[in-house]
């Protein structure tokens, strides 16, 4: 086995600890020890991964993204990525909550941030060649960090007010507001592919 596998296995029983650790107690109670018995390595070998609880607490949430973004593809049916991340959130509402209280707002949202920046550029890409008309690469990496950033912006509206928003109505007005914007925009601002 390679030195990456052996690491990347260890970084995941490391978070499978932690997560054990979250549904017992808050964030703020756990220890490194704690992990380190629940997962059976050394203090030693946490620190050589982590730097601390929060960084293994940033780097589980992360991978938890990546998993989620491989899981659907935007091109096809983009309602349908929004509407599978929202089911994600709220499956792992303590994980995601306690993100949000531990590593703070702009943490969080950078996980998002991160992984919807490619997609969004894909969903542009696709909406370009339906309409046979393409963006100029500069307008089109604009649209993809201005797209992304507000999508990014509701779902974190969303996380921290979810009881009081309906998340297919969410759904439903970012589709048609993405949809509705994007198309406005390829036919005004992009020229013939």
């Amino acid at each position: 086995m390679t030195h990456a596998v052996t690491s990347m296995n260890t970084k995941r029983a490391l978070a499978r600890s932690l997560r054990n650790a979250m549904e017992k107690k808050p964030f703020s109670k756990i220890t490194v020890t704690e992990i380190i018995t629940d997962c059976g390595v050394n203090r030693k070998t946490f620190y050589y991964h982590f730097q601390d609880i929060y960084a293994l607490l940033k780097w589980m949430v992360k991978q938890d993204a990546v998993e989620v973004v491989k899981n659907f593809d935007p091109v096809s049916d983009f309602e349908e990525a929004i509407s599978f991340v929202m089911n994600y959130v709220e499956e792992n509402n303590h994980l995601i909550t306690c993100a949000y209280d531990s590593i703070g707002h702009d943490v969080v949202k950078s996980f998002f941030y991160s992984d919807f920046i490619a997609l969004m550029g894909s969903f542009i890409e696709a909406k370009e060649k339906k309409l046979n008309m393409r963006f100029d690469e500069k307008y089109r990496a604009f649209l993809s960090k201005f797209y992304t950033e507000a999508l990014s912006g509701m779902l974190m509206d969303w996380i921290r007010d979810r009881e009081c928003v309906d998340k297919e109505v969410v759904i439903e007005h970012i589709s048609k507001t993405l949809t509705t914007s994007l198309t406005s925009l390829i036919r005004a601002y992009g020229f013939t592919a």
